[in-house]
């Protein structure tokens, strides 16, 4: 089965190991260690993610670590840009105009103080 990494952050759990690597190799107990589930189950989701790029494993001595790899969200990263781009837009044009609203009613409220 092809996996990319739409795949790899469809699943909260993955989505968290992909985090708790964003700041350091750690080895598969330290992963396991950090969720309520079977380390089968953990065993599961980091296989998936190595088979999306997102991870690989590093055998150093008798332990195995997880490293992240992020170039390959950079797939996600494109895919999403277009919406960043039209929400930030909108957000813009609401802040706008909830600024316009603001400075009128504020006009209002000193002509009625006059």
């Amino acid at each position: 089965m092809r996996r990319d990494s739409f795949q790899a952050i469809a699943d909260p759990t993955r989505r968290a190991i992909i985090s708790m690597l964003v700041n350091q190799p750690l080895n598969l107990n330290t992963v396991a260690e950090n969720f309520e589930i079977s380390r089968p189950a953990i065993s599961k989701q980091i296989k998936i993610l190595v088979e999306c790029g997102l991870i690989k494993i590093k055998q150093e001595g008798r332990e195995r670590f997880c490293e992240i790899q992020l170039q390959k969200l950079g797939e996600v990263s494109e895919w999403i840009e277009p919406y960043r781009l039209f929400w930030t837009k909108k957000l813009d044009a609401l802040e706008n105009y909830l600024e316009k609203g603001k400075d009128i009613h504020s006009k209002r409220i000193k002509k009625t103080r006059k």
